[in-house]
């Protein structure tokens, strides 16, 4: 007991070792953990109503049909989105907000590009993509110092003042005009983007992205952090969309047929998700879902203060020590390891329930690490335990199997029935003793005397095996056997005489294996009915399964007595409880060492057979 607890308490730090180095560094359970987070967000995201304040303009394939006609084919002169710029702002939105790549001027074009510019004049509202490039290229970036105030970087103390970036900002928009921020795509490790940038840290100068640039010109307070986890709206493409050309038609028709002010107080996005261009992201969502669209996500998120919060690292390594202490504590007080498994799948189903729950609340709670760790600290706990119990039934029928018949041992295992502690029972005990063992020797070889033991051994122990008692053990030529342990047995008397009969059955059968030279070979046996205490009874070293007890003492000096008198001889408490079964000739009263009053004998005899043998 003491070993199992030593063992389970390395185990268990090993195992806490384990669990906080998951949580904090090796994180290889988090696709797990995504795949069920992304599940549940999904599912919510169904019942949440984007903002109807934000508007995408989109360029699809079927404008860029029906504009190339007009204006020619993909990429269109600058010129077209200026108009479109001059008919929007005339519905007076909130913002107007660029998502394409305005980063190289149009040589062939320039008047074109002079067109767009004059476009933005006098508009404070307008605001343009601005795309971090790799790390590695930093330094043949611009120095930031020199370019801050035309990209809105903000400076912190940490700042360098020498730091260079690479940035491709939209060269062919007039840096007077230059409203700018980020639209890199953040995904995880698993190639999915749940987060967008607020602020980028670039050497202590921070980079807004492009919804931070957006809110924070529209007046709106955001979070000082480098980014947000996104509370996704709707299903696929939930921010209503307007035809980029049927915005530009009616435009630049005489007599518009839309509503003049369908984009009035709009955030309006202007983009593509048209197939050919490929702007497409895995979310949790979707697997192809529009750039537009994840945009307009982080802009609805900021606007609205919306976004997701989730816990520390810490907090999560202390649901996780908590959840394996717990299950801990249920070893260590030995509760039963099936009641034990049926309430981790009470906590399992409550702690899901309560991660969809708190969505509600703009929380996201990662709690498959935790309970993955706790079943799998369970699991390892309850293997070791049915691997120790696997073993101890094994041993328990192979030690047990030496005195009870093998098959009632492997049913008294399989239904839990036997117990290896002492315990008073009401048994019947056997005692049976070779008359005429002395003639038997000297007329053979030592090896030839042990051969015919062995043999009556095999066939006296197979009978009390067969009328369900237990082999207590030999004595020299003499046989202890019991009837009422390990198995529960109220005719144990019944059984025990039946034995006893039977057994001299055989003795008459080896007698007429062994010749008329060993006539004299017989046996003695003596049974008594009462208590005793049965149980693995020894040193450390080894232990018997046995009974002792006064009970053991009187039939031993029964079996004594039965010499010359009769072959089998019973005490009257045997007598008493199998009465109905049996008749019994009398044979008096008898001094019995220990015992002040004489002891009375009786011989059982079968109702169908009145002879007995005296």
């Amino acid at each position: 007991m003491k070993e199992s607890k030593h063992f389970l308490n390395a185990f268990s730090l090993v195992f806490l070792l384990l669990a906080l180095g998951e949580v904090l560094w090796l994180k290889t359970l988090m696709p797990l953990e995504f795949g069920l987070s992304d599940y549940f967000v999904r599912i919510h995201a169904q019942n949440i109503e984007p903002d109807p304040d934000i508007v995408i303009v989109n360029i699809d394939d079927a404008s860029l049909a029906r504009m190339e006609n007009r204006v020619g084919s993909w990429f269109w002169p600058r010129s077209v989105h200026g108009e479109m710029v001059e008919g929007i702002n005339r519905q007076q939105p909130k913002a107007i907000v660029f998502d394409l790549s305005f980063v190289e001027r149009d040589l062939y074009r320039p008047e074109s590009d002079a067109l767009f510019n004059r476009a933005l004049e006098q508009k404070e509202n307008i605001f343009f993509a601005l795309v971090r490039l790799d790390s590695q290229q930093d330094e043949n970036g611009p120095e930031l110092a020199l370019i801050a105030d035309k990209i809105g970087l903000i400076k912190t103390p940490k700042a360098s003042p020498k730091a260079r970036a690479a940035l491709m900002p939209p060269l062919a928009i007039d840096p007077r005009y230059w409203r700018v921020g980020t639209v890199n795509f953040l995904n995880d490790s698993d190639g999915v983007g749940r987060k967008y940038d607020v602020y980028r840290n670039l050497y202590g100068w921070l980079l807004p992205s492009l919804p931070a640039r957006v809110m924070s010109g529209l007046g709106y307070e955001l979070p000082m952090v480098e980014h947000i986890t996104l509370s996704w709206r709707g299903p696929k493409n939930p921010y209503p969309r307007l035809s980029y050309a049927d915005l530009y038609d009616d435009f630049n028709r005489e007599h518009p047929r839309r509503d003049p002010n369908e984009l009035k107080d709009k955030i309006v996005i202007i983009g593509a998700d048209a197939s050919a261009l490929h702007d497409v992201r895995v979310t949790p969502i979707d697997s192809l879902y529009s750039g537009l669209d994840i945009l307009a996500t982080a802009i609805d998120n900021l606007k609205n203060q919306s976004y997701m919060a989730s816990l520390p690292q810490w907090s999560y390594l202390l649901i996780s020590v908590a959840a394996i202490a717990g299950v801990y504590l249920c070893f260590i007080f030995r509760l039963n390891a099936i009641s034990v498994g049926i309430s981790l799948l009470g906590v399992t189903a409550v702690a899901l329930l309560i991660s969809y729950l708190v969505l509600d609340w703009q929380l996201l709670l990662l709690v498959l690490t935790p309970l993955l760790l706790m079943w799998l600290y369970y699991f390892s706990l309850s293997l070791r335990e049915y691997l120790l119990e696997l073993r101890a039934r094994e041993k328990t029928v192979e030690l047990f199997s030496r005195f009870v018949d093998p098959v009632v041992v492997k049913e008294l295992v399989s239904s839990e029935g036997l117990s290896r502690e002492g315990e008073s029972r009401q048994v019947s005990v056997l005692f049976s003793d070779i008359r005429g063992f002395t003639s038997l020797s000297e007329n053979r070889t030592p090896q030839e005397v042990v051969s015919l033991l062995n043999r009556y051994f095999t066939l006296q122990v197979a009978v009390v095996f067969k009328h369900g008692g237990s082999l207590d053990k030999f004595i020299g030529d003499c046989i202890m056997a019991f009837w009422g342990a390990p198995l529960d047995d109220p005719q144990h008397a019944i059984h025990a005489v039946n034995a006893a009969q039977e057994m001299a059955q055989v003795l008459q059968q080896f007698k007429q294996e062994l010749g008329e030279q060993d006539a004299d070979f017989d046996v003695g046996i003596g049974i008594h009915s009462g208590p005793a205490v049965v149980g693995l009874i020894g040193s450390e070293q080894r232990k018997e399964y046995t009974a002792i007890g006064d009970t053991v003492n009187l039939a031993s000096r029964i079996e004594g007595l039965t010499k010359g008198v009769s072959r089998i001889l019973v005490s009257a408490d045997t007598k008493a409880l199998c009465a109905d079964h049996f008749d019994f000739k009398p044979y008096g009263f008898y001094k019995v060492k220990g015992r002040a009053q004489d002891v009375e004998l009786f011989a059982p005899v079968r109702k169908t057979d009145e002879n007995d043998r005296d």
